[in-house]
């Protein structure tokens, strides 16, 4: 394929006009309202398809160290780099039946990550695993997340088919007592939060979703049961199925040419196209890696994060799409990355911006036979407004005479489900069976949400204090008035592309606190003062992205088209500035976040 020329000026305020156009067919005025949870009378949806049932047992009333909320890689690392530090009693708390979080959940048909496995894995030096493929399928991933657990005895402790329905701060012994909706009313020195965001299904609001009388599922809860096959595909239940799906992101880029594969017709319901580029995925070799190496899969890991932050790199390890096009991450991953006055920076970020989006969308024209159904699956916005994807199977799968692309930006989404079907633009398309690739709600753990209330000291709600003065930490990991809980995640620390680096690093900072507060007899808790200068950091460097993602189409990047507003929510200075920054602060005293006990360990 001929890479596109850089466009003229004239072009290019073209692109702006087009890019508005297509945003306004695609915004809702319900915004992020458009989506539901999946409890109450959905709570169906969000069932365990691949657990027995919980295991039958008796509440929990003991006391161990550390309870870590989650069993995904965040969990399990801070399990792990806890072990390491000599920690014992670690209790990891999940509500899927195994360790995994996402790829506990995420089996549909196709599921890989869409980050080179070589980085994406974490602990393989430790493990001495070396994933074969450029890109891990997700039972690769699952199944090394449950080597990590097995190598550090993270079954140990561990509570499976479990939800943490509050945590309580008892100042009398200067624990935290951990209840769930399994009776469990435990307690725990330490808590770790690492509930992580990708685990909670969300549906989109359609009316008349609950008359649907054929079959139906998230992707997230696949029912092989009904589809038989497995992740590589063979879905024989299918081949006499009409099936929709609705949902183009990241997930239905994947498992869409799997359906149209097996089904005896597949409707795709599609609102906003994402971009999808080259997978290009292969076997590969321990020797091409340099796994020969010792401390191979870390020195990898942080070339990748240096490039994609948008830090100088000697070479590219990885050399993939991602670190390809890393500069045009800007708007979303804070960073060293602008040179220069912000004016000459914008032009210069603007053309490269829609010089990819041209090769992008020259890419739909280049697979598909149909003009028509190539319009629509062009993308058209900037690139960071959505996460982009990669495949070499989903365009060719919109050749195939049995797949039907329906569009929906003319009515902002799907009109009505109705017991037979799925209604856009007056027309009815009959099914046998909807599917739902509409994703998690990002951005929203069960602390977050309200799902998990937390009381700290004097039995003050966490959300409490956020609501009147806005999230309030150190470093993104504890706050005043909530000692000895520790939470991981993207609030005010740094972000990547490659969120596992960022989770170990992170469960690498939450031991050395636990360890640092087991040696000198203390209580985590950082002084107001500490917290404030951090939020000045923050507040002080704060890139100006509101507008670009304003002018976005809608997505969850954006909260669906209300924007992404300016504010203390991320370190300024990208990722590997940052965990330098926890380094030379765990090289110090740590003062400002150790205080002393008033009741004796036992």
């Amino acid at each position: 394929m001929t890479t596109p020329q850089a466009p003229a000026p004239h072009e290019l305020a073209a692109l702006r006009q087009r890019y508005r156009l297509e945003r306004e067919r695609r915004v809702r005025p319900d915004g992020a309202a458009q989506y539901r949870d999946a409890d109450a009378e959905f709570g169906y949806y969000a069932a365990d398809p691949y657990t027995e049932g919980p295991a039958e047992r008796d509440p929990l009333r003991d006391t161990v160290d550390v309870a870590v909320i989650g069993g995904g890689f965040g969990g399990i690392l801070a399990g792990a780099r806890l072990r390491q530090r000599g920690v014992g009693r670690v209790r990891i708390v999940e509500k899927g039946g195994d360790f995994g979080g996402t790829w506990y959940w995420n089996r549909y048909p196709g599921v890989h990550c869409d980050i080179e496995s070589h980085v994406y894995l974490p602990m393989l030096d430790e493990t001495g695993y070396v994933p074969e493929w450029k890109y891990a399928p997700g039972d690769e991933i699952r199944r090394h997340a449950v080597r990590i657990a097995r190598r550090y005895d993270l079954y140990a402790d561990a509570l499976f088919s479990t939800v943490v329905t509050r945590l309580t701060w008892d100042e009398t012994s200067e624990t935290w007592i951990v209840a769930t909706d399994r009776g469990d009313a435990f307690r725990a020195t330490y808590v770790i939060n690492a509930t992580g965001t990708l685990t909670d299904p969300k549906l989109p609001g359609i009316p008349g979703i609950e008359d649907f009388e054929g079959h139906t599922f998230h992707t997230s809860r696949w029912d092989y049961a009904y589809t038989g096959g497995t992740p590589e595909g063979g879905m024989s239940g299918l081949a006499d199925k009409r099936v929709g799906i609705v949902g183009t992101g990241a997930t239905g880029i994947q498992v869409i040419p799997m359906l149209a594969e097996d089904a005896a017709h597949l409707y795709v319901f599609q609102r906003t196209p994402s971009t999808v580029d080259v997978r290009a995925n292969r076997r590969t070799t321990p020797e091409e890696v340099g796994a020969d190496r010792e401390g191979w899969a870390r020195e990898r890991r942080e070339n990748y994060l240096r490039i994609v932050s948008g830090e100088d790199a000697e070479r590219d390890l990885v050399a993939d799409a991602w670190t390809a096009s890393a500069a045009l991450l800007e708007k979303l991953l804070p960073s060293f990355r602008r040179r220069g006055d912000r004016e000459t920076f914008e032009a210069a970020y603007e053309m490269a911006d829609a010089t990819k989006m041209n090769e992008l969308r020259a890419r739909v024209e280049q697979v598909l036979d149909d003009p028509e159904t190539a319009e629509k699956l062009k993308p058209w916005y900037r690139y960071a407004c959505k996460r982009p994807t990669f495949s070499d199977l989903y365009y060719p799968a919109f050749n195939r005479p049995d797949v039907t692309l329906v569009d929906t930006a003319d009515t902002h989404g799907i009109e009505r489900v109705t017991e037979h079907g799925v209604v856009v633009g007056g027309t009815t398309y009959e099914l046998d069976c909807l599917i739902f690739a509409t994703g998690f709600n990002v951005g929203t753990s069960g602390i977050h949400s309200g799902k998990l209330p937390v009381h700290g000291r004097g039995g003050v709600q966490l959300l409490d204090t956020w609501a009147r003065q806005g999230p309030r930490t150190l470093h993104g990991f504890t706050g005043n008035g909530f000692p000895n809980l520790i939470q991981l995640g993207p609030l005010q620390n740094a972000s990547s592309v490659n969120f596992t680096h960022i989770l170990d690093e992170q469960a690498h900072h939450a031991a050395a606190l636990v360890e640092a507060a087991e040696a000198k007899g203390a209580l985590l808790e950082p002084s107001r003062e500490a917290v404030d200068a951090w939020i000045a950091v923050l507040a002080d460097g704060a890139p100006d992205h509101e507008w670009f993602h304003a002018e976005c189409t809608p997505g969850y990047y954006n909260r669906e088209g209300r924007g992404r507003p300016n504010g203390p929510t991320a370190y300024p200075h990208g990722a590997v500035a940052f965990h330098q920054l926890l380094e030379r602060w765990r090289g110090e005293s740590m003062g400002d976040v150790l205080q002393a006990r008033t009741v004796p360990r036992p």
